[in-house]
């Protein structure tokens, strides 16, 4: 039986907006960049006979205002939050399961080790972890560049330079509730290209991590910093349809793939 459900959940500086439907072992599906719950509508409405699927926006994102300025450190205030959500829905400690993309890697990772016996399995598609690389610096150079070309000739501009991350194209549309872009550039951009996860601790639990990227992303250089870390926890990249947003253009092909992934971990590299 399905089951819908919506609401607000008050947390400290902000109130978070939520969906949930279906039914079965719970499922958080986390946003990145400047997405919301509505960029996983089609990807729930698949997964909704097989999981009790939740969908959010972050907090300053679509329906999720702030009550104060966005705090620091950005990951751990996006931990702290989905945590709180998942206590909200999930009281009695149940075992969870976690897909994020993008920046929402990023908090599914910082979840997992923050509480592994509660993520039973995280998949990671993308996350922009340029800290992890090599050329570092650089990334971080850039992400400044784009920061600057948004303060002084605005959105549009800004977003032109983030192209070179998708190979030079320009950023499919999503299906959003409000378009975050001055949101997600002011606060969101640099701090989780900044992240480095902690692969040490990521180690001793990478039977629970699935490193995951998009077939038509592999040669971008979104893609890189999931491949490093994949290698780093000896690790294969688990292959999902479409390219960095590839949950929105092949729902169903998505659903499925998730679906098996979340029953059995990624293998280890050969």
């Amino acid at each position: 039986m399905d089951t819908r459900e919506s609401g607000t959940l008050t947390v400290p500086g902000a109130r978070l907006y939520f969906e949930v439907r279906g039914t079965g072992p719970l499922l958080l599906l986390i946003p990145g960049g400047a997405s919301d719950a509505e960029v996983f509508r089609e990807l729930a409405d698949a997964l909704a006979d097989r999981h009790r699927v939740v969908r959010y926006d972050p907090r300053g994102i679509s329906r999720s205002t702030l009550d104060a300025p966005p705090p620091e450190p950005w990951l751990a205030t996006q931990a702290d939050d989905a945590a709180r959500l998942l206590g909200h829905l999930a009281p009695g400690g149940e075992p969870v399961r976690v897909f994020g993309s993008c920046a929402g890697g990023l908090t599914a990772l910082e979840l997992l080790l923050r509480d592994p016996r509660r993520i039973r399995r995280a998949v990671v598609h993308e996350p922009p972890a340029m800290g992890l690389l090599p050329d570092a610096a650089e990334h971080a150079a850039f992400f400044d560049e784009v920061y600057a070309t948004f303060r002084r000739d605005g959105v549009p501009a800004a977003m032109d330079r983030l192209c070179a991350l998708f190979g030079g194209r320009a950023a499919p549309d999503l299906p959003e509730a409000a378009d975050n872009s001055a949101f997600f550039l002011s606060h969101v951009m640099r701090p989780s290209a900044r992240c480095v996860p902690d692969v040490t601790a990521l180690a001793a639990l990478a039977d629970r991590v699935v490193t995951a990227g998009g077939r038509d992303s592999r040669t971008h250089a979104v893609h890189r910093p999931v491949a490093h870390l994949a290698r780093q926890l000896g690790r294969e990249v688990a292959e999902f349809p479409g390219g960095h947003s590839g949950y929105a253009k092949y729902p169903a092909a998505f659903a499925a793939r998730l679906d098996a992934l979340l029953a059995d971990a990624a293998p280890p590299r050969g």
